[in-house]
């Protein structure tokens, strides 16, 4: 999974089909931001991303997008996978 596919998943995700440059350029940004932010709690991201971190950075993507928003704290979901992420590498071992 590439950074474009996120981007596709993000705006259907966020409910933002048919969007202009400026919220294109928004939503690309979160996306990079939200890679930052993983790779900031330990965690090795590689693209192509795998289906697992794809969907870690769309989720993480969408809530830095909703967050604006509404200012909620991190939905226990997303720290969960967060947590699981860093704790369990993609074999099945401990990190």
């Amino acid at each position: 999974m590439t950074q474009s596919d996120i981007f596709e998943l993000l705006k259907t995700d966020i409910g933002m089909v048919m969007i202009d440059d400026t919220r294109s350029t928004l939503l690309n940004q979160e996306i990079s931001a939200a890679i930052s932010f993983i790779r900031r709690e330990g965690v090795d991201l590689e693209e192509p991303y795998s289906a697992e971190d794809g969907d870690l950075i769309l989720m993480y993507a969408a809530y830095l997008h909703r967050k604006r928003a509404t200012n909620e704290p991190m939905p226990r979901m997303l720290r969960y996978a967060l947590n699981n992420r860093v704790l369990w590498r993609g074999d099945g071992g401990c990190s």
